[in-house]
């Protein structure tokens, strides 16, 4: 089968939908790539890049949507660029099928089979081809860098021999990929981060990333089955308005990111609340093609208002890296749909039936709900255990734990008597430190957080080294001899438990490094 990918006609648009990497991975998969010259252009990759990964250089995109199967595009085609296309490709590409009935419409006229790659369903199957994660993702990081850059100051504290600089205080408005991505990179260049979401399950997720979670006092949780957040009652909307009102007149920058796909972004920062912020705040609307969180932003520009507030409504989509994503959310996707040899459109499935927006000459929109939210599947009708019963299985647990305490103890103590009456004494002062040994031992490693089993490896590399030390200490030459096969075998598993923890550690390690 073949693939091509068409220069992008939107001059606004600066990625590409493949790669040289990807491309090297589509040919594995056993397609055929050709790719328009000056494709990658925009995003800095040079058609001898892609020369050199094995794809076709082709002059004109009619050639590659007349020769291609299969067509990758970021931006969704206009209207004359359906025209090229042939009956039956298919299309991977963002098509926003709620906004756009009407291409819809062109596309199922031409009988192309295309799926919307923005409306992939958010399951943990499909993880891996969600575009709107991996965008999201890098326009939450690229928000608090420009909003530092337009901050114009540290965004940590320091104490300097000229003075103290007091650290900048980040508001994310939403805690999605993007929210989280923002707190994240505020946090690590020493904000102090709060952030606000109508879903009360992200507060945790909110707190390990290193920020303090918002709340109104009014209970009603945002959460719904499709996992973006509801519309809210008049009286939330007035308690967050005030909220917002008074971190608004305390933080230095505000990153919005809260979208409902197929609707106007919601109205969260009005006039009063710009023009109670300090001169030099930042705000970083990154719903501004959706009309913006921020009653004041205009899409595609930053601005200065007249009380020093700069408002950023377009941002550096970091098209290099971007397309990278991009091209392998689609890879993801070609594997599930079998690759070059056994490609098939699988309408039974639960990913592809909902992104195939046009398949067969006809229109496949809206798909069928699908629950994804883990806090959709509970039921108000209470079918568990009453109180009472579950008081009496909790006596009945303990009853049976000290009756199996007291039999370990019974004979545990019959044991040491009989250890104690014909061992040796030398034994029982070896036998001591080793029942001691282990217990304090289990106790300890018992008790340590699983965040610090990392550290807790290196102390135990140490008491693995002083075994393998006294197990070479016990070795004679001769291999008859029970102390010597027991030293061995000490040795031996000192020395994988040794191995064993350098290599965790180093893997854990590398998770960190940048």
């Amino acid at each position: 089968m073949k693939v091509g990918i068409p220069s992008e006609i939107y001059q606004g648009e600066l990625r590409v939908a493949a790669t040289p990497k990807t491309i090297t991975r589509l040919q594995k998969q056993g397609f055929e790539v050709s790719i328009q010259k000056g494709a990658g252009q925009r995003a800095n990759i040079s058609d001898s890049d892609y020369r050199e990964a094995g794809a076709q250089l082709i002059d004109t995109a009619a050639e590659i949507y007349a020769k291609s199967d299969i067509v990758l595009k970021v931006k969704e085609p206009s209207l004359e660029e359906i025209t090229l296309m042939k009956e039956g490709l298919v299309l991977l590409s963002y098509l926003w099928p709620a906004q756009n009935m009407v291409l819809m419409e062109a596309l199922a006229k031409q009988k192309v089979n295309s799926v919307a790659m923005d409306a992939i369903p958010r399951i943990s199957r499909a993880q891996k081809m969600d575009v709107l994660s991996s965008m999201a993702n890098i326009a939450g990081y690229r928000a608090v860098i420009e909003a530092s850059f337009y901050f114009g100051r540290f965004l940590n504290g320091q104490i300097t021999a000229a003075g103290k600089v007091e650290p900048a205080k980040v508001l994310v408005i939403g805690a999605g990929v993007a929210g989280l991505a923002a707190i994240g990179a505020a946090n690590s260049l020493g904000a102090i981060v709060r952030a606000f979401d109508t879903r009360k399950e992200v507060a945790e997720q909110i707190e390990s990333m290193g920020a303090s979670f918002l709340t109104v006092e009014i209970d009603e949780d945002g959460a719904t089955s499709s996992g973006y957040s509801k519309e809210m009652s008049k009286e939330f909307i007035e308690a967050e308005m005030k909220l917002f009102l008074e971190q608004a007149q305390d933080v230095d920058i505000i990153v919005t990111t809260a979208q409902i796909p197929g609707r106007e972004a919601p109205k969260l920062i009005l006039d009063y609340h710009v023009e109670a912020m300090k001169s030099g705040s930042v705000i970083v609307d990154l719903a501004a093609s959706t009309g913006g969180n921020c009653q004041l932003t205009k899409n595609g520009e930053v601005y200065t208002t007249s009380n020093g507030v700069t408002i950023i409504g377009k941002l550096n989509q970091l098209p290099n890296q971007a397309s990278q994503l991009y091209g392998n959310n689609l890879c993801h996707l070609l594997d599930d749909m079998g690759k070059a040899e056994k490609f098939r459109i699988d309408m039974e499935d639960a990913v592809i039936s909902r992104a195939m927006v046009t398949y067969d000459g006809k229109i496949n929109w809206p798909p069928a709900p699908l629950q994804v939210s883990p806090s959709a599947g509970k039921t108000e009708k209470n079918t568990g255990p009453s109180p009472e019963e579950l008081k009496q299985r909790e006596e009945q647990k303990a009853k049976s734990i000290a009756i199996s305490m007291m039999i370990r103890i019974a004979v545990v103590g019959l044991l040491l008597l009989f250890v104690g009456k014909y061992a040796p004494p030398s034994f029982i002062q070896h036998f001591t430190v080793f029942v001691l040994a282990i217990f304090v031992g289990w106790q300890v490693i018992s008790n340590v957080s699983h965040a610090l089993h990392t550290p807790l490896m290196a102390v135990t590399n140490a008491i693995s080294g002083i075994i393998v030390v006294g197990g070479l200490l016990q070795t004679k030459n001769d291999f008859s001899n029970t102390m010597t096969i027991i030293a061995s075998i000490a040795i031996l598993v000192a020395a994988i438990n040794i191995v064993g923890g350098f290599v965790v550690t180093h893997r854990m390690l590398k998770m960190f490094r940048k």
